[in-house]
C-alpha cells in the first residue's frame, strides 16, 4: 500500500524532488557553500557529520513537506542515519510525506568517447536489498555526457538501463540520470542523440515496467516532451547542473511536464550561521520558487 501511495505521489504529485545526495567527492564544496570551510573538520567522519546536520536541518524545515516536495534523494550514509529521532527514510515519509530515494552509483570512470560511464557497483544487490528494508522507494545513478558522440551516448544509456533492470528486480524504481554537461558547445546535438537513445531503450522495456528519468535542462524547450508522455516513464525530473537557481527555474518553467530535482540550486543561500528563523525563511522561499517553476505550464 505504501509503495502504491508513493508511486502515485511521484506520478501525479504537485511538487519536486529534492536532491540531498552529495557524495564524498562533492561534500567539501557543498559544505563550503554552506559556510563550513575545510579547516572546520579534520576527518571524513566529521565531514559527514556536518553534511548530515545540514540535510537534517533542511528536511526538518517547516516548508519541506509533501505539499511542495514530493521526493528526496539521499546519500547512503543519510539513509543509515536518523532525522528527528527516526531512520531518515522513515522520517521523510511518515513525518513529511516525502518519498525517499537513494543514490547508488559509486562515481564515474575516466572520460572515453565523449562520456563518463559509471564505475562498477559490485555491491548493488546488497545495497538495494538494504534500501528496500529501510523503506526506500527508488534509486538514482548518474553518468555524464561531455560531447555529442552517438556511440558514447548509446553506451551511457545502455549501461543505465542495464543497471536499472537490476534495481527493478528489487522492487525499486530507478532514476536514470545521463547528465549532459551544460558548458559543452554541442549540447543541443547531444540532447537530440540522448532523446533518441532513451526512447529506444524505453520502448524495449517489458510492458508495465516504469522508470524515472533525471535530465539536464535542455537547450530547446520541449525537447524531452515525448519522454514525459512515454508509458514506461513514471516521471521526468531535471537537475540544475551548475545553473544558478534563477536560470534553472527559468529553463524549467519552459519545459512543462518536467519537475525539478535540484541539489546545489536547492541549498543556494543557506548558511550554517543562520538562525533557525533565517534558515527556515530562506529554504521556504527557495522551495516556493522551485515549486512554482516545476508546475509552470
Amino acid at each position: 500500500m505504501t509503495n502504491k501511495r508513493q508511486a502515485e505521489k511521484i506520478r501525479a504529485g504537485n511538487g519536486f524532488v529534492a536532491a540531498l545526495d552529495q557524495s564524498g567527492g562533492s561534500t567539501p564544496k557543498a559544505l563550503a557553500l554552506y559556510g563550513v570551510p575545510e579547516d572546520a573538520y579534520s576527518s571524513e567522519a566529521e565531514m559527514f557529520d556536518l553534511i548530515h546536520a545540514m540535510r537534517a536541518r533542511i528536511a526538518q524545515a517547516p516548508d519541506f513537506n509533501g505539499s511542495k516536495v514530493i521526493g528526496a534523494i539521499l546519500f547512503e550514509m543519510t539513509m543509515d542515519r536518523e532525522i528527528g529521532g527516526k531512520p531518515s527514510a522513515q522520517y521523510l515519509w511518515e513525518e513529511r510525506e516525502v518519498v525517499p530515494f537513494l543514490k547508488v552509483d559509486k562515481g564515474l570512470e575516466h572520460a572515453s568517447d565523449g562520456v563518463r560511464l559509471m564505475k562498477p557497483m559490485p555491491d548493488l544487490d546488497a545495497l538495494c536489498a538494504r534500501a528496500a528494508r529501510a523503506g526506500i522507494f527508488g534509486t538514482k545513478m548518474r553518468s555524464v555526457i561531455d560531447a555529442a558522440s552517438a556511440t558514447g551516448i548509446e553506451a551511457i544509456v545502455a549501461q543505465q538501463f542495464e543497471v536499472g533492470r537490476q534495481i527493478l528486480a528489487h522492487g525499486l524504481i530507478p532514476i536514470i540520470e545521463p547528465e549532459v554537461t551544460i558548458s559543452i558547445n554541442d549540447k543541443a546535438e547531444a540532447e537530440a542523440l540522448l532523446l533518441d537513445a532513451l526512447t529506444r531503450h524505453l520502448d524495449a522495456l517489458p510492458t508495465g515496467t516504469e522508470v524515472m528519468l533525471k535530465l539536464t535542462l535542455p537547450e530547446k524547450a520541449g525537447c524531452y516532451d515525448p519522454l514525459t508522455r512515454h508509458p514506461a516513464v513514471l516521471r521526468v525530473v531535471a537537475l540544475s547542473g551548475g545553473y544558478s537557481r534563477d536560470e534553472a527555474n527559468r529553463r524549467l518553467a519552459q519545459n512543462s511536464g518536467i519537475v525539478a530535482s535540484f541539489s546545489r540550486a536547492l541549498t543556494e543561500g543557506l548558511s550554517a550561521d543562520q538562525s533557525d528563523a533565517e534558515f527556515n525563511q530562506t529554504i521556504g522561499a527557495t522551495i516556493d520558487s522551485i515549486h512554482s517553476a516545476s508546475i509552470a505550464g
